[in-house]
């Protein structure tokens, strides 16, 4: 009976909720240093522990640790276990202190291994990063060569923007997102006294944000989406093969039967 409460994945699961429940009330100012909820939240690290251990004793080591989701568990449970130190080894609020309250975040992750047909997302998103690197890597040569090109000729007019490569990288990327990229022009626009230069910035911005937002990051979201549904596409073209197969039988039967 003891046993089964850690092997049976609802009851699990009915544990991460109301983990997630107390953590997350934990981090309103009221309750943040709530004795009561710190001592719920190190009994859920209990449980997941003694659930880790009953589990690799049950399923064995190597059986255990061949399932990634098993493997994620056990490092967040490993990762969270300090946090029970801290009962008996008073820590000031130091880094240290700080790294095993993001564990304690963390552990709401589990939450994911629940999710319905988690594996095919996972692997879909897997098959769509790996697509998808030569695009992300073509847009940061993009994003970098422009960001040296901007803070040469705009380092010194706005440097709130482009003072460095570095904060010079970062507003491009941010006018690939479209996001607010017309306030920038309008600024230098505003501290030039040259009509034609105005312009010729203005149409700069226009080119960078087409080339970069317009169709580099439409290209990147083309592509990532085309791969996460790929497996929704091989479904229908089984699908449709075995249709076809059924129709050419019955063509054939039909064939017999008149002759």
């Amino acid at each position: 009976m003891f046993k089964r409460i850690f092997l049976e994945e609802r009851k699990v699961l009915i544990a991460i909720v109301l983990n997630t429940i107390v953590i997350f009330t934990m981090y309103f100012p009221k309750f943040k240093h709530d004795v009561i909820l710190e001592w719920v939240d190190h009994f859920f690290i209990l449980f997941f522990t003694i659930e880790a251990i009953i589990k690799i004793r049950e399923y064995g080591r190597k059986n255990y640790f061949a399932n990634g989701w098993n493997v994620f568990d056990f490092i967040l449970v490993v990762g969270s276990l300090p946090s029970l130190l801290m009962i008996f080894l008073p820590l000031p609020d130091t880094s240290l202190v700080m790294i095993l309250r993001i564990f304690r975040l963390v552990r709401i992750m589990r939450f994911i291994r629940f999710v319905p047909d988690v594996q095919k997302v996972v692997t879909g998103l897997g098959r769509a990063i790996k697509a998808s690197v030569f695009v992300f890597v073509a847009l940061l040569i993009l994003d970098l060569l422009l960001a040296v090109i901007t803070c040469h000729f705009y380092g010194e007019m706005v440097p709130e923007y482009f003072e460095n490569p570095i904060l010079s990288a970062y507003s491009i990327f941010q006018m690939f997102t479209v996001e607010g990229w017309n306030e920038i022009p309008m600024i230098i626009s505003e501290r030039m006294d040259n009509p034609i230069l105005m312009g010729l910035t203005r149409l700069y911005f226009v080119m960078v944000v087409l080339t970069g937002g317009i169709f580099g990051m439409s290209l990147a979201n083309a592509v990532f989406v085309d791969e996460m549904t790929m497996d929704n596409n091989a479904e229908l073209e089984k699908k449709i093969t075995v249709l076809e197969t059924k129709i050419d039988l019955l063509l054939e039967l039909t064939k017999e039967q008149n002759r």
